[in-house]
């Protein structure tokens, strides 16, 4: 059986950077440097969905903040 055939069963928590964006993390490891837990883990699938379901504009932080002030300025 190969890797891709094993079940995961890791739990992965939600994590997420300064720019808003989204990722998932094996909940036992220390979060990587400059991500934070946003309060949801759980199994693979279940995160993805939770990202899926809060992501909705993939744009970061920093860009949506240039372009509100782009429009603000006309």
């Amino acid at each position: 059986m190969n890797r891709d055939e094993k079940e995961d069963t890791t739990i992965y928590k939600v994590v997420m950077n300064h720019e808003e964006q989204y990722s998932i993390w094996p909940a036992e490891r220390e979060n990587p440097l400059g991500w934070r837990d946003v309060g949801k883990s759980g199994p693979k699938a279940e995160c993805l969905a939770y990202i899926k379901d809060v992501w909705t504009d993939m744009r970061p932080l920093s860009l949506r903040k240039k372009m509100e002030e782009s429009t603000l300025s006309w």
